[in-house]
């Protein structure tokens, strides 16, 4: 498998979906945790020890207090339509219940007007709006395996030529059965408990403007881009492998074996790749949902449903907040 696939396959846990490319919607993938466990037990040891040393690694649901208001929850989601994503654990689901309001990251992409409006605003963030296209920006050998995996997907180039490089390899990284459902009308986790709030008659807010998270994608480079679009294609079937694993893990609260179990399957030669997604689309925006989220969590009764990925580690959501005086403690694996 290749190299800088791992941040967009991240974007599930990290930033609101893009629409999507319909797909046909079979899927077979394998648990490379279980393969692990069978076939090299040591890598796999190595692995969670890596994870064991992420700060707060493990857990979904976590509850916020701080003296003189109910408590609040924070809770990291999957940004995908997974049944086995959907279904709440039972203790979060009463928590959403027993709130006063829903804290997502942004609530701009929960309405296809909405999204179409931000679009409207800065289609440059998506699409080269010069004479620009994708396939002038390969080299020869990064177009011909692009090319070939947009045929064996049955996309025409010209349907996405225009497209920046990130918006298409983070819909490549979806599985055939996540763009079915999609196709088919299914909404994401984060969407469906802003469904569930909005039908309980509750506010859901957002800590995010869709601006500013296609913003923070285009801070990355666009050589990193067009290297990630290329591995991405080059994954082929293994996307489904890497889906079904990142579903098992999340099913498990196992967030901080992402990464380390990721870079096995797929190393990073330099590191950087992985590093400049991080500090860009996880830990810069840990500091602005963590410095946004406080005058909410300080009126306490908020359900706060982010990112899975964006809570572990020393920057991560779980350790701001407790910086910032509140008390943090972890309900649900």
């Amino acid at each position: 498998m290749k190299a800088l696939s791992l941040p967009f396959l991240a974007l599930f846990f990290a930033l609101a979906p893009p629409p999507l490319l319909a797909q046909d919607a079979t899927c077979s993938g394998k648990n490379l945790v279980v393969e692990l466990q069978r076939d090299d037990p040591q890598a796999l040891a190595g692995i969670r020890e890596k994870a064991a040393q992420t700060e707060n690694g493990e857990g979904l649901l976590w509850k916020i207090e701080r003296a003189g208001a109910a408590p609040s929850f924070l809770f990291g989601t999957m940004h995908v339509t997974d049944p086995r994503v959907l279904a709440l654990p039972p203790a979060a689901d009463e928590a959403l219940d027993a709130a006063d309001r829903l804290v997502i990251e942004t609530t701009d992409a929960l309405s296809q007007n909405r999204m179409m409006a931000v679009l409207a605003k800065r289609p440059d963030l998506m699409m080269f709006t010069d004479a620009t296209t994708l396939m002038s920006l390969l080299a020869p050998e990064q177009r011909k395996t692009v090319e070939n995996g947009l045929q064996a997907r049955g996309i025409g180039l010209a349907s996405v030529n225009k497209m920046k490089p990130w918006i298409l390899a983070a819909m490549l990284a979806s599985s055939p059965c996540e763009l079915a459902r999609q196709a088919k009308g299914a909404i994401v986790l984060d969407a469906t408990l802003a469904d569930k709030a909005s039908g309980a008659n509750k506010d859901v807010l957002g800590l995010e403007t869709g601006i500013e998270q296609l913003e923070a994608m285009a801070k990355l480079p666009m050589s990193f881009h067009l290297q990630s679009l290329v591995d991405t294609v080059a994954l082929g079937d293994g996307i489904n492998d890497v889906n079904e694993t990142m579903i098992a893990l999340y099913k498990e609260g196992e967030i901080a074996l992402l990464w380390p179990l990721l870079d096995h399957v797929m190393p990073d030669p330099d590191g950087q790749g992985y590093a400049q997604f991080e500090q860009v689309l996880i830990t810069q925006r840990n500091h602005v949902m963590a410095e946004r989220a406080q005058p909410i969590l300080a009126q306490g009764g908020a359900f706060m449903a982010v990112g899975a990925l964006h809570l572990p580690g020393k920057e991560g959501l779980v350790s701001l907040l407790r910086n910032s005086g509140f008390t943090v403690t972890q309900v649900v694996r």
